[in-house]
């Protein structure tokens, strides 16, 4: 599938561990590490995001008792893999890419994001520049005669949602569709469109806002041509193997952080505000169903596309059980039929 395409080589992720930051000091003793390292998607730029998340992390250190350090890569992967190699112990992820942490890198959701306006999920985007004549209609028509942009090959909203909810249930193709794919953040997909680099990409809803926030010149060129159903919000994501006392003292930190009534809540506001975030609440795995039913489908999707009969029957199978799982805890909508 388009988002497996290109996953980094192991090789590729060390060395970009190696370049990044050094792995987070030994436990002291009794079990609890002396720091930890919060692993950050540079979506738009670690110039730009850094200063955003310093003032969280710092706030954290002082009420886990424990130094947090930042760790930013500008893909999901190296993130990833730098969980699963110990490199960092907690990261903020959007949705797929915590699925495949949770999977692979021995991590389990502490907790989940919730919008400034106090909503829970957020929503991709499809975008071009205004003026361009550019419709879904023309863009769903497959001439490939537009360039088209996808997010990070493990994107939640970038790549997965786009497939789940448009293409593939129409029986598209991306890679048959357009002149041109390419993968690219959130941040250049929409430079690449108001700047006519690229006629068509993927975004989403909080995307959008920090575009708009940064480069509203820029924002007011590109317009919205078709909106996913709601998608489950980043989540905070730790290592499993963390010390509990101190994963709790993590996660009481992140659902009471901008809660209180006095001055350092409302610092602690204004830098969830900074973030576009409302705040936090409790969550676990369960909280991925959405993302694994997706995942599913589009496996599903690949399984029929190939002929194989005994893949499809597992693929239906797989699909069948990962369903009826999420159907248990449904809050949003079931992904359509493939």
């Amino acid at each position: 599938m388009i988002r497996r395409t290109l996953i980094l080589t192991l090789s590729a992720a060390a060395l970009a561990l190696g370049s990044c930051g050094k792995p987070a000091e030994k436990a002291a003793p009794g079990g609890t590490p002396s720091e930890l390292v919060f692993s950050i998607l540079s979506a738009e730029n670690q110039t730009s995001m850094e200063p955003l998340w310093a003032p969280l992390l710092a706030d954290m250190s002082e009420q886990i008792g424990v130094k947090v350090k930042p760790y930013f890569a500008t893909n999901y992967t190296s993130l990833v893999e730098a969980m699963r190699f110990k490199q960092v112990q907690i990261g903020w992820f959007s949705a797929a890419p915590a699925l495949e942490a949770v999977n692979r890198a021995d991590g389990q959701v502490l907790g989940r994001v919730v919008d400034a306006g106090g909503d829970a999920t957020y929503k991709s985007v499809i975008i071009v520049k205004k003026g361009s004549g550019i419709t879904l209609d023309k863009v769903l028509k497959c001439d490939k005669t537009l360039s088209f942009g996808l997010g990070d090959t493990q994107s939640t909203s970038g790549t997965l949602a786009p497939l789940t909810y448009l293409f593939t249930p129409k029986g598209i193709e991306p890679n048959k569709c357009f002149k041109s794919v390419r993968s690219a953040s959130h941040q250049a997909n929409a430079f690449s469109v108001a700047n006519g680099v690229v006629d068509v990409a993927t975004n989403n809803s909080v995307g959008m806002l920090f575009f708009a926030r940064q480069s509203p010149d820029l924002a007011a060129k590109v317009e919205v041509i078709w909106t996913s159903p709601p998608l489950p919000e980043s989540s905070i994501v730790v290592r499993k193997d963390l010390d509990p006392a101190l994963k709790e003292k993590i996660r009481q930190f992140f659902l009471t952080y901008g809660t209180g009534t006095d001055e350092k809540a409302e610092k602690q506001r204004e830098v969830l505000k900074g973030l576009a975030y409302g705040g936090f609440k409790p969550a676990d795995n369960s909280y991925l169903d959405p993302v694994r039913e997706m995942e599913a489908s589009e496996a599903l999707a690949a399984a029929k596309r190939s002929g194989d009969a005994a893949k499809i029957a597992k693929a239906q199978a797989e699909f069948d059980k990962v369903s009826a799982e999420a159907a248990k805890s449904r809050q949003l909508e079931p992904v359509p039929a493939q």
